[in-house]
This record gives structure tokens, sequence and C-alpha cells, in this order.
């Protein structure tokens, strides 16, 4: 660790880890209840679990994010965190805004937009932690170096906050709040969202595969171009049946099939930079999450994205289960991956010993991940199931469910196999840490302490 404000990522990453726990609790929750219909439905309705899920996964990411910024500005900017106590205090402030919204849902107390659950009190409490964030590394940035990932990192998130105030803005039109809705849901896990997670991985690839930053900083600068220019118009895709204009099925079908091309740039940048430096790091474990992202993040945002966003597709697999297999592996490998990266990488440093638990890391992620594969095909054969017999022979929504019920069953028990997998993660990343040496050094392991 080059600086000490770098431990303030700390208490970030604890925290995005502890509702990442929580997240797969509400997420088990809620496959419980497809498999049997009647399961918590008088102590948590459905609807409820649900929310919970997803907004745990927006706002433990978030978290994650201004963790892994805060980690990788000092070094990228040579200079000190502008204010720690600042960043102590954003933490608890967005800290008690998520658990008074997550509160708020068991009681039915939300706002009932899909991912903007949450009550005013809670989205301006918020906004105002992300503005502090926001503040302290654009200062922290400002009076320090400023290289290509730190800026492609801090137009994301400033472009994040941007469009995240349209949450405030609720028309009464159902068409209007959706074309509006999505600016915020789809512009930011398929716009602003892709310049963090590029900026991320290049950092990653600088410190582990020894690469010139030149180099590295060309390949990001061509991808955060393609993902802008894709994905902003590629928020056509969801304007085909909420009543707007008919020219957006062209180009929703076009800008959100050129896509997958900024993750496709990002897989081929990934392996060529791990092919073309050293690969002798010492962070096995920190390396396989990286590679994983990229690779990950292209089948599930880039192939199982393309698979139903062409108009005359999408009229018949919209709402199907196809949208869940794609949601599901999306996040989890463009983002989820990409926070266990980080923190693979980052935890032995804040702790101050060398890399640690690295095979228990490692099974980790092939459970975790071939948990998250067979979810997805699980789910994607369910989606053309009920897309064949819903949407095509119109056979009754609840007749079709219950010739699903195999495939949900199948989904549940991934679920658990998630759950095990992140246990393993965060045992070998938060429990005890011995230092590691070479396989032919005969030298007894050291217990690190802080």
């Amino acid at each position: 660790m080059k600086y000490e404000t770098q431990k303030v990522a700390l208490p970030f990453f604890m925290l995005a880890m502890a509702l990442f726990a929580l997240q797969i609790v509400f997420g088990l929750a809620a496959a419980a209840a497809y498999v049997w219909p009647h399961f918590m439905s008088e102590a948590m309705p459905f609807n409820i679990t649900r929310t919970s899920h997803t907004n745990l996964l927006i706002v433990w990411l978030l978290i994650g994010f201004m963790g892994s910024t805060y980690y990788l500005m000092p070094e990228e900017a040579e200079n000190e965190i502008y204010s720690p106590k600042l960043a102590y205090f954003q933490l608890l402030l967005f800290a008690i805004a998520g658990a008074g919204a997550l509160i708020s849902y068991q009681f039915g107390i939300h706002e009932g937009r899909h991912y903007l659950e949450q009550p005013l009190w809670a989205k301006l409490m918020i906004t105002v932690s992300f503005l502090m964030f926001l503040f302290n590394t654009s200062l922290t940035m400002l009076k320090g170096r400023k290289t290509a990932i730190n800026m492609v990192l801090m137009l994301g998130l400033w472009l994040a906050a941007v469009f995240w105030l349209f949450a405030f803005y609720n028309p009464d039109n159902l068409a209007l709040d959706k074309l509006w809705w999505w600016w915020i849901v789809h512009i930011w896990v398929e716009g602003v969202w892709e310049l963090i997670m590029a900026s991320l991985l290049g950092y990653l690839l600088i410190k582990m595969t020894g690469v010139d930053r030149e180099i590295i900083e060309k390949w990001l600068y061509v991808i955060v171009g393609l993902a802008l220019f894709s994905g902003l118009l590629g928020t056509g895709h969801h304007y085909y049946w909420i009543g707007t204009p008919g020219y957006w099925q062209p180009i929703g079908s076009i800008f959100s099939t050129l896509e997958v091309i900024p993750f496709f740039a990002m897989v081929v940048f990934a392996f060529y930079m791990f092919w073309k430096g050293s690969r002798n790091h010492p962070n096995k474990a920190a390396m396989l999450w990286t590679l994983g992202c990229a690779a990950v993040a292209f089948f599930g945002a880039g192939v199982w994205g393309f698979m139903h966003t062409l108009s005359w597709i999408n009229y018949y697999t919209h709402g199907t289960q196809i949208t869940a297999a794609h949601g599901h592996l999306a996040f989890y490998g463009a983002y989820v991956m990409l926070i266990m990266g980080i923190i693979t990488y980052a935890m032995p440093q804040l702790r101050r010993v060398q890399p640690y638990n690295q095979v228990l890391n490692m099974w980790a992620f092939w459970i975790m991940t071939s948990a998250m594969w067979f979810m997805t095909f699980t789910l994607t054969f369910a989606g053309v199931v009920q897309t064949h017999l819903q949407r095509v022979l119109g056979m009754n929504f609840m007749q079709v469910q219950a010739q699903l019920e195999l495939f949900y069953v199948m989904r549940f028990g991934t679920g658990i196999f998630v759950a095990l997998a992140a246990a393993m993660f965060f045992y070998a990343v938060f429990g005890p840490a011995r230092e590691q040496v070479g396989a032919h050094v005969r030298q007894p392991s050291i217990v690190a302490t802080e």
C-alpha cells in the first residue's frame, strides 16, 4: 500500500460484501417462492423479496465502486485522499439510506418504480452521499496526477450521478415514466457503468501484467468510445413496446446490436494484456477474477443481450425468463466479478500481507461462476419454453408457470451453490491471513497481524 489513505477503502469493501451476502439471502428467498409459491408469502410477499434483492444489488455495487475508487485514486493521482473523514461520513450516510430503504420495503413503503423504489428521503440521502464522494475523489484527482484511468473513472462516476437525477422525475403518464426511467436503469448499466468497468479493469491489468501504461490507456479510450456510442442510442431497445414512435425499433435494434462490440473489445483487451505482460504476479486469484470478469461479461451482457434484443425477436421474448437469464449473467460478469477482483487484489495490501488463501478464493471463483452459468442456461431453457407456450401457442400464464417448475427447482439449487461460494470468498479475503511462500521454499507460514 503506497498511500496511507488507501485504507479508507476497507470499510467500503466490508459493507459491500455484507450487503452482497444479504442480497443472496433475498435471492434464495425469491427463488424458493418460484418452487413453493406460498413460501413466506404472509411474512414477506414476493414483490418485497424481489425488490430487496434487486435494490441490494445496486447499492452494494455502488459501495464497491466507491471503495475501489478510494483504493486506486491515491496511486493514480499520486496524492493522498483529500478528506478521509468525509469518506467515512458519506459511507455512513449511504448505509443509513440503504438500510432505511430496505426496512421501509418490508412495511410496504416504497415508490413502486422498479430499481427506484427508494422513498424520497432515501433518494435525497443517497444523492448527498454520492456528491460528497464525487467532491472528495475529484479534488484528490485535481490536486494530483491525471491519468486515463482516473479521468475515465471519474467521468463514469459523474455521469452516473447526473443520470441518477432522473430518479426524482416521476411523470403521471406511464409511457413518459418508462421513457425517462430507462435513462437511469439502462444508461447506468449499459453506458456509464461500462466506463467504470473499463477503467477498473485497466487499473488491475496495469498492476498485474506490467504492460506499459500507454498501451493500456489507448485500449481504454477505444472501449470508452465504443461503449458510449452504442450504449446511449442502444437504450432504444427498451422503447419498443411502451408507446414511443416506431422509429425506435430500427434504432434500438441496430445500436443495441453494436453494444456487443465494447464487451468483445474488453475480452480482447484483458487477455491480450495478460499474454503480452508478465504472468507471474503473485496474486493469481485476482488475475483469475479479472480475466473472468471480461469473459463472462461478454457472454452475459453481450451474447445473451443480443439473443433477444432485435425487435422482431423481443416481441415474443420480452419479459420472459430469457430476460432473467441475461440479467443475472450480465450483472455477475460485468460488475460483481469486477468488484470481487478489486477486493481480491486490494485486501492483501490493505492487511499488509502477501496474497493469501488463494486456492480457496479460486475455488470460490469456479463454483460461483459455474453456478451462475448453470442458472443462466436453466433460465434460458425456461424462457424458450415459456415463449413458445405462452407467446406462440397462447397458453394461460399460470399454466405455463406450472410447466417450468423443474427449471425453477434447478435455479434454486444453483442459488445454494452461489451462497456456498460466496461464503468461501468471504472467508478467503476476510478470514485468517497467512503469508504465502514459494512451493520449493521450506519456511513456516507466518500469521499476519495488522
